[in-house]
């Protein structure tokens, strides 16, 4: 007689939607089984080390350089001990405001934030931060907001169902993931400084073309312009406002009457580099005349008058109207300027977006509480005036060499989403036990 053995299957279904199928020897529960929230406050200042909460995890307040608002004191701070869980769940649509973390050491951070501890020491909080974090990750939380509240409280979360394994087994899928994400972590790291290196390339080229020429042994003769002891012989400068028709106006448009529907650009709209993010500017009304006055056509340069920090100066931040911008309105905080026939346009745009305009502009900003442009100096500003079939000459140069430091930039961005897909991805099979570690 031939006896058969019976065998467990590796996974099971659940009634839980997040996890429908789970390793067989885990189990689900409810976090309030597992952890607890309580607050501490800092009265009497029982703790100095001041942490923060930020997109890449909790790190020390020092880390985060200058700028942001600091409190007088820190008495109302709420202290957390090592492997507590932290989180920010408030404004929930705006993903890049809430986050998940880890606390790697004692310290206090705002009393704004939830706190968990652990109510076990035989379970491992590194798993249990990878797991919320996944849940982050999903767009749980802001699932879970929907309705009237885009905010979480203690309660959501300890009330959610939350996958448990084997203690050995979070052991492992904590070392795993602590191990693959540094290296993830790294390699992303890398990317992005060759993508500040080569922004930082693109500046360098379009300064030295637009101050120097494209010959390095051309003649020069003594400049006008301060932080410039030389410019190519031939070369002319002329105040900004003598060259270009400048409107310092701007308008905001109306949300549902006006006889033209445009896109409206204001100020996050453009990048540092020139980009323009089409795909974020609101659709506004305007009256024909309106239109017809704050219309940007092909050649206009849009410059950003008021930057709103100290510790990011945006102002003097330019975009150069294609044939793609063609027909949005410029907003209130931003100039505009058309060149004149003296000037090639794309020639005046380079000049401004370089290093020189953009120490001009740090210097103007820095007297003041509010780092705005002082619209007056910034117009008043000497333009480098190189021959105008030389300033084509410089333009097709430039636009060749910051196309292909373009091209590159979006080859590595997109080398870096997929990256970062991937460590999405290997947290979710790891917590989810799709994957054996």
């Amino acid at each position: 007689m031939t006896t058969t053995l019976k065998t467990y299957p590796k996974y099971k279904n659940t009634t839980t939607g997040w996890f429908p199928r789970i390793p067989f020897d885990w189990k689900i529960n409810r976090g309030k089984f597992y952890f607890r929230n309580r607050k501490i406050i800092n009265k009497t200042m029982k703790c100095d080390n001041v942490l923060s909460l930020t997109m890449n995890g909790v790190v020390h307040r020092s880390e985060l350089g200058e700028g942001g608002l600091l409190p007088t004191s820190y008495d109302t701070f709420q202290i957390f001990e090592k492997n507590n869980l932290v989180f920010k769940l408030i404004d929930l649509e705006n993903f890049k405001t809430s986050r998940v973390g880890i606390v790697p050491e004692k310290g206090i951070m705002s009393s704004a934030y939830i706190r968990l501890e652990n109510k076990d020491n035989n379970n491992d909080p590194r798993y249990f931060y990878w797991l919320y974090y996944n849940l982050y990750l999903q767009g749980i939380y802001n699932f879970l907001g929907m309705g009237v509240r885009s905010t979480l409280n203690y309660w959501d979360l300890l009330e959610q169902p939350i996958l448990i394994p084997p203690i050995e087994t979070q052991k492992k899928i904590a070392d795993f993931l602590d191990e693959k994400t540094k290296v993830i972590d790294e390699l992303i790291a890398k990317k992005e400084k060759m993508i500040e290196f080569l922004r930082e390339k693109r500046i360098v080229l379009i300064s030295n073309a637009t101050t120097k020429g494209l010959d390095s042994k051309i003649k020069t003769k003594k400049s006008n312009i301060e932080w410039l002891e030389a410019i190519p012989t031939g070369w002319e400068t002329r105040k900004l406002k003598y060259i270009s028709k400048i409107d310092t106006s701007g308008i905001f448009g109306d949300e549902m009457i006006g006889d033209v529907e445009a896109k409206l650009v204001t100020t996050g709209q453009l990048s540092m580099s020139g980009e323009w993010y089409l795909e974020l500017m609101d659709t506004r009304f305007f009256k024909r005349d309106e239109y017809n006055k704050f219309k940007n056509i092909y050649g206009d340069i849009v410059v950003v008058k008021s930057s709103g920090s100290s510790s990011n100066i945006v102002s003097g931040k330019a975009g150069f109207v294609s044939e793609v911008e063609a027909g949005t309105v410029f907003g209130n905080f931003l100039l505009r300027i058309r060149a004149t026939d003296i000037i090639n346009s794309k020639f005046l745009y380079y000049f401004l977006v370089s290093h020189l305009t953009r120490q001009r502009i740090e210097l103007m900003c820095s007297s003041t509480t509010y780092p705005n442009l002082k619209v007056w100096e910034y117009i008043s500003a000497l333009i480098l005036l190189p021959p105008k079939d030389y300033q084509k000459k410089i333009v097709a140069f430039l636009d060749a060499e910051t196309n292909k430091i373009k091209e590159t930039i979006t080859l590595i961005k997109s080398q870096i989403d997929q990256l970062k897909e991937y460590r999405s991805s290997l947290i979710y099979s790891a917590v989810t036990g799709k994957i054996k570690v």
